[in-house]
């Protein structure tokens, strides 16, 4: 690889956050570079490294991929000689297409057209050859640096951070503290696995906090709480708008079209199936709480 640093670029100790362009606004991202005496890791190799033709390191031994989102397997097309592993929960994404689709989960009407497209312009290769980590592995890369795997399931099943021990520094991934809040639109996404990772993160005490998009580096951990704090709200504000769309009767079909994750003027393609994912999952969690009664024509109504 051994391209140069950009100014744009955070070092972090061992550890240097390589800044996507565009500030890391999908579809970049912003990537971890971890180097020791015994070994190299990139995390999240996004479609930036890509644009700049690889990483400033002479050899990359390991590449870890928090959770299997096109936009955090981008890069992995320029490592083909080193390991690569996911959380084994998502590791089928990066043994397949196919695999890839099962965690996606679209219909087929949509695949047929986001998947060539993923494929072209996110660069996915297959790697047959990667394999899983689990909660709590650690990779030691000499001279006390130690990377250790945090689960942190909701936005996919495997979706996992990195804390980067000697150097307080903990990479969260897609608990990326935006103001679009929380995604958890895909077939293998989880609400409720969702909020426990927003809780575990508050657990974890560390110097720098580092988002894959937009945020990057948040410094010190009661800035990062509060930034939290306003990342988490986004899923009540969600619950309120809902209900109060739920004041009438009103099908899981009325929901989509109205739009809670998406605004009305974006166009995506699978912003149908991501707002019907994210309906559902709503609705379920105002059943148990007793917040809405499901009418005899199958539509949902709030509960006075």
């Amino acid at each position: 690889m051994g391209t140069a640093f950009r100014d744009t670029d955070r070092r972090l100790g061992h550890a240097t956050v390589l800044v996507g362009d565009d500030g890391g606004k999908y579809p970049y991202g912003n990537s971890l570079l971890i180097g020791g005496p015994d070994g190299t890791v990139v995390v999240d190799p996004s479609l930036s490294l890509v644009t700049r033709g690889g990483v400033p390191a002479d050899r990359v031994d390991r590449v870890l991929v928090s959770h299997a989102h096109e936009d955090h397997l981008a890069g992995v097309c320029l490592f083909p000689d080193a390991a690569v592993q996911a959380h084994a929960d998502d590791l089928l994404a990066l043994h397949s297409l196919a695999g890839f689709k099962e965690v996606y989960g679209m219909p087929k009407a949509i695949e047929d057209v986001w998947f060539p497209q993923m494929v072209e312009e996110f660069h996915y290769v297959e790697r047959p050859d990667a394999t899983g980590f689990a909660d709590g592995d650690r990779y030691d890369l000499g001279d006390g640096v130690v990377v250790e795997v945090v689960h942190l399931a909701g936005h996919t099943r495997g979706h996992s951070g990195f804390l980067v021990d000697k150097e307080g520094v903990f990479f969260c991934a897609d608990v990326d503290l935006t103001g679009f809040g929380p995604y958890y639109g895909d077939h293998w996404s989880s609400l409720d696995d969702f909020v426990d990772a927003i809780e575990r993160c508050r657990t974890i005490d560390a110097r720098y906090y580092v988002t894959f998009h937009h945020k990057g580096v948040v410094e010190g951990r009661d800035e990062f709480l509060r930034q939290l704090d306003a990342f988490a709200s986004v899923i009540d504000r969600r619950d309120e708008a809902m209900l109060a769309f739920l004041a009438e009767p009103r099908t899981v079909a009325d929901m989509v079209e109205h739009r809670f994750v998406y605004r009305p003027h974006v166009e995506i393609t699978f912003a149908d199936h991501v707002e019907h994912k994210t309906a559902l999952q709503h609705l379920e969690r105002f059943a148990r709480r007793g917040q809405v009664q499901r009418t005899d024509d199958s539509r949902f109504i709030a509960v006075p």
